[in-house]
C-alpha cells in the first residue's frame, strides 16, 4: 500500500496532521506514506518516525514569478519526483485549491483514489476544487478539531478504526549535536530551561511584552532559566527586552525548524502563544501551558495531557492565569 498525503502549510496545521501518519503506520504496517509540504515545513516532518519521502512543493513561491527559467525549472523536478511512485490512495488533508492541484498531479496506481473532505467544518478553510478532483469524499463532524479532523478523515478512508492514543511521531536529535553555531539550549548555570514562544504570525494572538517580562522574573526566581525563541527582528528586539537584567535568561538565535525541535526537546516546559512552535511543543508532549486571546482552544489546543493545558481570556491572559497554569502542568521533579 502507497499513500500520499497532501498538506503543504501551515506550520500549526502541519504538527497536527502528524498523527494521521501515524494512525496509518499503525492500521497498515508495511505501507509507504509520502508526504507532500512546502519546504520551509520538510524538516518537521523529517524528525517524522515513519514517513517515506517528504516531497517539497514550494507552490507559494512559483506564483510570485511562474514563468521564470528557475521556477519552470523547479517546478519539472516537483512534477518528476511526484510521478516517481503510483498512489494507492492520495489523501487531501488540506481542502484548498492549491492541495487540489497536487492531489490531481499525483499519479495513482490501478484501482487507486483521491480522497478528500466532503466539505468545510467548524473554524477550516475549504475550497470547492478539493472535491472536483476526489474520487471518494468523507463527511466530517461540522464541530471538529484540528487534530481529529485529519485522523478521522484517514480512517475513514481506509477503513479502520481510530485509535485512543495520540502519537505524533516526533523524533527529535539530542542537543549535542547542533552545530557550534547553532549554540546552546542550555543556560550556562544548567538551570532547567523553560521556552518562551512569543512569536506568532499574527499580531493579536500576542501576549504583552510586559507580562513575558514579568514570568520571565517569576521564572528565574524559582530556580528556572528562560529561553525565548524568535523569528523575526521586530520578535528578537522583544526577546531581549524581556532577557535584559535577568541571570539565567537566553535568547536563542534564529534556528531552523529541525534545530529549533531540537531545543524545546531539551527544555524542562514551554509556555506559549497560539502558533505553530507552540504546537510542536505539544507534539514533543512537554509541560506546556498555550496561551489564547480568542476562545478556540477547543479546535487547536491541548487536548487530555496531564501536562498540557491552554488558557483563554479577553483580550488576553493575566499573568496570575498563566503563572497559575504552569504550576499545575510542570513536573514534580523541577518543582522548588
Amino acid at each position: 500500500m502507497k499513500i500520499l498525503i497532501v498538506k503543504l502549510s501551515s506550520l500549526g496545521d502541519v504538527v497536527h496532521a502528524l498523527p494521521a501518519a501515524q494512525d496509518l503506520q499503525a492500521a497498515l504496517p508495511g505501507a509507504q506514506i509520502d508526504w507532500v509540504v512546502e519546504p520551509a515545513f520538510a524538516p518537521l516532518l523529517r524528525r517524522c518516525a515513519g514517513l517515506g519521502k517528504v516531497i517539497e512543493c514550494n507552490l507559494r513561491r512559483w506564483r510570485r514569478a511562474p514563468f521564470s527559467v528557475s521556477t519552470r525549472s523547479a517546478w519539472r523536478a516537483f512534477r518528476a519526483e511526484l510521478d516517481q511512485t503510483a498512489y494507492d490512495r492520495v489523501i487531501d488533508l488540506q481542502g484548498l485549491s492549491k492541495s487540489a492541484l497536487v492531489a490531481y498531479l499525483a499519479r495513482l496506481a490501478p484501482g487507486g483514489l483521491r480522497v478528500a473532505m466532503a466539505g468545510r467544518t467548524d473554524g477550516s478553510s475549504y475550497e470547492l476544487p478539493t472535491r472536483w478532483v476526489a474520487q471518494q469524499v468523507v463527511d466530517l463532524p461540522w464541530r471538529i478539531g484540528a487534530l481529529e479532523r485529519s485522523r478521522l478523515l484517514c480512517a475513514k478512508a481506509m477503513g479502520y478504526t481510530l485509535p485512543q492514543t495520540v502519537t505524533f511521531g516526533l523524533v527529535p536529535q539530542p542537543v549535542s549535536k547542533l552545530s557550534p553555531e547553532q549554540g546552546t539550549a542550555q543556560s550556562s548555570a544548567a538551570l532547567p530551561v523553560v521556552a518562551l514562544l512569543i512569536g506568532s504570525s499574527r499580531a493579536d494572538k500576542q501576549w504583552p511584552i510586559a507580562h513575558w517580562q514579568l514570568l520571565g522574573k517569576r521564572l528565574c526566581a524559582d530556580g528556572y532559566a528562560f529561553a525565548i525563541a524568535h523569528g523575526n527582528d521586530s520578535e528578537e528586539k522583544q526577546a531581549h527586552a524581556i532577557a535584559q537584567g535577568l541571570d539565567g535568561a537566553l535568547v536563542w538565535p534564529r534556528w531552523g525548524l529541525d534545530a529549533m525541535v531540537d531545543a524545546m526537546a531539551a527544555c524542562v516546559g514551554v509556555v506559549g502563544v497560539d502558533s505553530g512552535l507552540s504546537h510542536i511543543a505539544v507534539a514533543l508532549g512537554l509541560p506546556h501551558v498555550q496561551l489564547y486571546n480568542f476562545d478556540t482552544a477547543w479546535r487547536t489546543g491541548p487536548q487530555g495531557h496531564a501536562h498540557q493545558c491552554s488558557v483563554f481570556a479577553s483580550p488576553h491572559p493575566s499573568i496570575e492565569q498563566v503563572w497559575q497554569a504552569w504550576n499545575s502542568v510542570r513536573l514534580p521533579q523541577v518543582q522548588s
